[in-house]
């Protein structure tokens, strides 16, 4: 008799009858010495897929064969062996049917999942590929109905490989049998994607480029990066490229990871970041939104009515359930397309909401200092922690805290760096490098500077400061000196609501002295800067914003598309500068406000500070958490 096959590994809907499998697959398990080994259970499978390793296993005995026939084993209840999506599992016989192998999912015998090849899927295997020493029989229909490799050698019945790895064309064989890639990892996706090109099955390059997208983290990105380069992959390196400039601060540093890239790729991370969506107007509600000590409702134990006719007292009722937190402070996002504000997101645990600083750098939120009431006396106390938010993956995270806990302070933005600016009290000023996470210490603000509520704009490279509680005086720190500068005074003696960076001017939001619409007095003033020249101007003077000046909140402003959003709990003025007419003595433009009232953000506590971030472009942008 020929020497059967060892034993082999099925695929959904194999048989070892008719292949050449047909022989017994291991050796019968001995019982008790001198007795007869149980005969094993015969094969009665459909149309097979075998994989062989080309040894010979030993023949079965004709008292062996013969006792076998006259007392067939019971189906057994335990599973199979299934092969689905590359990794092998068990599946128990369906009732009333044989032990068989079956796809994941589907019933026994059942073809493949796009139903190609469905007859060679019930018949006998009718070609034999030999690939590094191994045998595997498959159906040429099967094969043939997704590779044209395999289509273009349909009339033979043997068929040798070479260039491609046993493992590759298992993995190929499944995906092309049931639709899907088995487990696709860094190290055989080379040979894998190889294998594919080589027996030209485009679909499974596709799936193992998905199955790669889903394994890319701060580990593995830089790797699949490689890989994708070196096997021409555009959609993984682009996946991977997408993934840097999501998680950019992470990537920022790792020195493993961006250390080892390209000045050019650095770049392109950056940019796509930086342009990964629109740019949408925002506001971070950052006043006193806590309750207050003693605004609690009465307990029902006080207020519950005692019977005067009761001999005993009453069995004590259980305390109140407690009143429900109030939510943190919201960041909101005006749409402009509805004309209405909606919560992106709130402020994480732990960050403090009154007298906090937010800023953005790279396309993050960052948000640092304020006050936060203390648990033990209910005093509010200085806050040091620094937290940023990701729009594009919508989460928050700590950062290093700062080195003095301040309220009061600014936060501003300047060549890759934050720059946390005096404070209460305060004329220190630090320095945070995202790469290093670390804040350092820079020169302080000059003595007899601003006590609190200044303002600070960044523009032309240089950090701006002015306004205050005390002097309207304007001061420039330049970084490349490390050093303080005197620049001209505004004229301005009025309130300052805030000062912004436009088209290389400053430009200073005042508040009149006059009372509501009274003519003549009150009003908004505007005051610009001209950094190059030096030199303070008038823009507009007496101003009535949208809806009047009864009842003023105090606004903030951000500037977006060559405008300045004055954004109050009242609502949101624009203001704009003048297209036509001649400029004035310093090259800018005369402005004022549309006549068009924009809505402000609902249910806002605080004070509302504006800024601009780059949104990833979404169908239906909510609250996280909300339907």
């Amino acid at each position: 008799m020929e020497n059967a096959v060892a034993p082999c590994v099925l695929y959904p809907g194999a048989s070892r009858a008719n292949g050449p499998c047909g022989e017994a697959a291991a050796e019968a398990p001995r019982g008790p010495e001198g007795a007869e080994p149980p005969a094993p259970a015969p094969c009665s499978l459909g149309s097979s897929l075998c994989f062989s390793s080309g040894e010979a296993s030993p023949p079965q005995s004709d008292a062996v064969a013969a006792d076998a026939a006259a007392h067939p084993p019971a189906p057994r209840a335990d599973s199979r062996v299934v092969a689905s999506q590359g990794a092998l599992r068990t599946a128990a016989p369906a009732a009333g049917l044989p032990p068989q192998l079956v796809p994941a999912g589907g019933a026994p015998g059942a073809p493949p999942a796009d139903g190609a090849g469905e007859e060679g899927a019930r018949d006998a295997p009718d070609l034999l590929i030999e690939v590094a020493g191994r045998r595997v029989q498959a159906h040429k229909a099967v094969l043939a109905a997704k590779s044209d490799y395999f289509r273009a050698r349909s009339s033979r019945e043997i068929l040798r490989l070479k260039g491609v790895s046993y493992a590759a064309l298992r993995l190929l064989l499944d995906y092309l049998y049931s639709g899907r890639m088995g487990d696709v990892r860094q190290d055989n996706a080379a040979e894998l994607v190889a294998g594919a090109r080589a027996l030209q099955v485009p679909g499974a390059v596709q799936c193992a480029v998905e199955a790669l997208r889903a394994q890319l983290s701060l580990a593995t990105c830089l790797p699949l990066l490689g890989l994708a380069k070196q096997q021409r992959l555009g959609e993984l390196r682009d996946a991977a490229y997408r993934f840097m400039s999501d998680h950019y601060l992470d990537v920022l540093r790792e020195p493993a990871v961006y250390g080892r890239l390209s000045g050019a790729e650095r770049e392109l991370i950056l940019q796509r970041r930086l342009q990964a969506g629109r740019r949408h107007l925002l506001a971070a509600d950052v006043g006193d939104a806590w309750e207050r000590a003693g605004s609690r409702p009465q307990s029902r134990e006080s207020s519950r009515p005692q019977s005067p006719s009761a001999a005993a007292p009453a069995p004590a009722e259980p305390p109140p359930p407690p009143p429900p937190a109030a939510a943190a402070p919201a960041v909101y996002c005006y749409h402009e397309a509805a004309r209405a504000w909606r919560v992106l997101t709130r402020l994480p645990e732990g960050a403090a909401a009154k007298g906090c600083a937010v800023c953005v750098l790279y396309n993050y939120l960052f948000v640092a200092g304020g006050l936060l009431e203390d648990g033990a006396d209910g005093r509010a106390r200085p806050s040091d922690r620094v937290f940023c938010f990701n729009p594009a993956t919508g989460r928050w995270s700590a950062l290093r805290p700062l080195r003095q806990a301040r309220s009061q302070l600014r936060l501003l933005a300047l060549d890759g760096h934050l720059y946390a600016v005096g404070g209460e009290c305060l004329l220190s000023v630090e320095r945070y490098d995202p790469r290093a996470d670390r804040w350092a210490a820079v020169a302080p603000l000059p003595k007899g500077a601003f006590a609190v509520a200044h303002e600070a704009a960044t523009c032309g490279g240089d950090i701006y400061v002015s306004g205050g509680s005390l002097f309207y005086r304007l001061l420039k720190y330049d970084p490349r000196r490390d050093e303080w500068q005197e620049c001209p005074c505004s004229s301005s003696r009025q309130r300052s609501a805030d000062m912004v960076a436009l088209q290389g001017f400053l430009y200073r939001f005042d508040l009149g002295g006059g009372r509501g619409d009274a003519p003549g007095g009150g009003g908004v003033h505007v005051s610009r800067y001209h950094c190059l020249a030096k030199r303070w101007s008038r823009c507009a003077a007496h101003l009535r914003p949208p809806g009047g000046l009864a009842g003023l909140q105090p606004f903030r402003c951000a500037a977006l598309d060559g405008a300045v959003y004055c954004v109050s709990r009242a609502g949101t003025w624009r203001f704009v500068l003048s297209a036509d007419g001649p400029p004035g003595e310093d090259g800018g433009q005369a402005g004022a406000f549309e006549p068009e009232l924009l809505p402000a953000p609902p249910d806002a506590r605080g004070v509302l500070f504006p800024f601009v971030l780059a949104l990833p472009e979404k169908p239906d942008r909510a609250e996280p958490g909300t339907a």
